[in-house]
């Protein structure tokens, strides 16, 4: 027995199946493996085009170089860090600090305005788990029905079949992704060198990968939604953050209500009922196993897959689009149209100034950082009626150009520079350089114990690039 119009049908079973709201846990607490059906769709298109250039950019960002510096790496173990190709050092931790609540502060503003978005959108485990690990298993097990059939039947040679291979690709695909992970810590040369030279020789990393690998397979294999549903804590933050202003995915109850299974030639109107046909295709899609008809859930991520299949729905039933959309629960209960509130404004206009704040912060780093140092212990010495400091000097050429720099002292006047070597510093790009200078001044000049002096480092057109305050020792003086 089925339910069809002229041009739909849907399975009479699908009814008792997904009559109430399916989660991944029944009432006795053990878990229900979700089986969405493969979404198809306007919202479904875009989120492919935007997965898939998202994965293009995960996988080939790692071979790009700029100015032969790597785009991005993160090397904790060896404190090497580039970001858009330029370095970045522990010197400039306090940059990507401000970025890190930069970031969070963006985070919080953008799902108050614009809900979980970034959940069905843009996060890793949304786009490897729809478009790289659920592709593979339609491909192997079939779509929603197939899968739920091969679940039940016993272990045969077809069964055996599927779910080994289906899980060696998992097992493959996770140690590729690893791969690429590791790939943005150390980079792909050195990546490679260990490929090459085996595991013995490189043990610790060889189990790390290994490691790495198994937590990517048992999360995409095994845990798959329930990162979203119950671990992720950026599912939890919504429940404080949106309120009716928010744009999320809602369901149009006031359309909606009371559902009903389509009968042909009715007019549903006139009996009272409302544009919901209750054929629970939004269920059967939704990745997280709820019913968007239930209201705002926290498992939702907002993926659009429901949006999609009730529009199918609607067209060929030959009602409005839209009953499940993108909306504001304001929007929905005063039955108004989408607008682009002040507040949204107010916000979008922030997050915008945000987003300029950060490429500021990671702009304006400079790029040259010198300090001068007195050794531990070291004082002051008098010859010829002239005093001498000592310091330890450390440069650090933060851009990709050779530069050729001076050391000059800037205030206060009269001062000679006498260098453990040459005074002539050529600083290539990414080095450090450490050397030792003395200072002197006529003791005539020096008023007081600790004089307050400037150091500048000067590139070879004059200009200065970077300066640093310290102190000149002198003897102390009673004043007159």
């Amino acid at each position: 027995m089925s339910i069809q119009s002229d041009n739909f049908q849907v399975p009479e079973a699908d009814y008792d199946d997904f009559r109430n709201s399916v989660g991944t846990m029944d009432e006795t607490g053990n878990r229900k493996w979700v089986y969405p059906q493969k979404p198809k769709g306007k919202y479904t298109n875009y989120r492919n085009y935007t997965s898939n250039f998202l994965l293009l950019l995960f996988f080939g960002l790692p071979f790009v170089k700029i100015n032969n510096n790597p785009f991005l790496l993160f090397n904790v173990i060896d404190r090497k860090f580039f970001i858009f190709g330029q370095p970045f050092y522990l010197q400039d931790f306090f940059i990507l600090a401000l970025g890190a609540v930069t970031s969070v502060i963006f985070v919080m503003l953008f799902t108050v305005v614009f809900g979980r978005i970034f959940c069905g959108w843009l996060c890793p485990q949304t786009i490897f788990m729809e478009n790289v690990f659920r592709k593979i298993e339609y491909w192997i097990e079939g779509d929603r029905n197939k899968q739920m059939k091969l679940d039940r039947q016993e272990w045969d040679a077809e069964k055996i079949r599927k779910r080994v291979t289906k899980w060696l690709v998992f097992a493959l695909i996770s140690v590729i992704i690893t791969h690429f992970m590791f790939i943005y810590i150390v980079g792909y040369e050195e990546v490679y060198r260990i490929m090459m030279e085996g595991p013995a020789d490189n043990s610790l990393k060889f189990l790390g990968m290994i490691g790495f690998a198994m937590t990517f397979y048992f999360v995409f294999a095994w845990l798959r939604e329930q990162v979203c549903t119950l671990i992720c804590p950026y599912g939890r933050l919504q429940g404080v953050l949106i309120d009716k202003q928010t744009i999320n995915v809602h369901y149009d109850f006031k359309r909606g209500e009371g559902r009903s299974k389509w009968r042909n030639n009715e007019d549903r109107k006139a009996v009272g009922k409302g544009d919901c046909i209750d054929c629970n295709q939004c269920v059967v899609v939704c990745p997280t196993g709820i019913d968007i008809r239930n209201g705002q859930q926290l498992e939702c991520v907002n993926c659009t897959a429901c949006i999609d299949a009730c529009d199918e729905v609607m067209e060929k039933v030959g009602l409005p689009k839209g009953l499940i959309r993108y909306a504001t629960e304001a929007e929905i209960e005063n039955q108004e149209k989408f607008k682009f509130t002040s507040r949204m404004k107010a916000t979008t206009v922030f997050l915008v100034l945000l987003i300029g704040f950060l490429g500021f912060l990671m702009y304006d780093r400079g790029s040259m950082e010198a300090k001068f140092i007195k050794p531990a212990g070291s004082t002051f010495f008098i010859k010829n009626g002239k005093i001498t400091n000592t310091f330890i000097y450390t440069l650090l050429n933060k851009s990709n150009e050779q530069k050729k720099l001076t050391i000059k002292v800037i205030s206060p006047k009269n001062a000679e520079i006498d260098f453990f070597g040459s005074d002539k510093i050529t600083l290539k790009g990414d080095q450090i350089l450490k050397g030792n200078i003395n200072i002197t001044f006529p003791e005539k000049e020096i008023r007081f114990s600790k004089q307050n002096m400037t150091i500048g480092v000067f590139d070879e057109k004059g200009n200065l690039v970077d300066s640093f305050e310290t102190v000149f020792e002198g003897p102390f003086q009673l004043p007159l």
